[in-house]
């Protein structure tokens, strides 16, 4: 059965021009990797949860930030990736200085078949992108989130 992820688009106004926060990947497969390899912070929906609770405890986990209770999440859908996987994305408002983010680690044999364990952060660095830089940037199956946070943003506001 494909597994199920969930994730958080942090964005921000600056200068008129909406910007987003993608996440790159740490450890030895994305390290030398930049166009399609950033992501939404995100990871599994566990047994229990919903996508907004995963959402939400992976975007702490992967960023060191955490969402506000009262934060105004607008919900993106879902993609769903090549090998089947499916992510469902939240957007918010908010800002954070990308330098500041702090990962959980992961464990992998390094190099392969080595015998050798290392540990690697999850994300290795986090920046703010404009809409188009960041469609450039982000891994081609999470793109539909830009244009539907554009949409999303562009509707008339209801009140809360």
């Amino acid at each position: 059965m494909p597994k199920a992820s969930a994730g958080i688009l942090l964005y921000r106004r600056r200068a008129g021009e909406l910007e987003v926060l993608l996440v790159h990947l740490g450890g030895p497969f994305w390290a030398k990797k930049d166009a399609g390899a950033w992501f939404v912070p995100k990871g599994e929906i566990e047994p229990g949860e919903d996508a907004l609770q995963a959402a939400k405890r992976e975007f702490a986990e992967e960023t060191g930030l955490s969402v506000a209770p009262d934060a105004r999440l607008l919900p993106l859908g879902e993609v769903r990736q090549r090998a089947g996987k499916t992510v469902t994305a939240f957007a918010f408002e908010g800002d954070c200085d990308p330098r500041a983010i702090r990962s959980n680690a992961f464990e992998l044999e390094w190099p392969p078949r080595s015998g050798r364990r290392q540990q690697f952060p999850e994300v290795d660095r986090a920046e703010f992108f404009s809409l188009d830089e960041a469609a450039r940037k982000i891994h081609p199956a999470q793109a539909p989130f830009l244009s539907r946070l554009q949409r999303e943003l562009a509707r008339p506001q209801r009140p809360r």
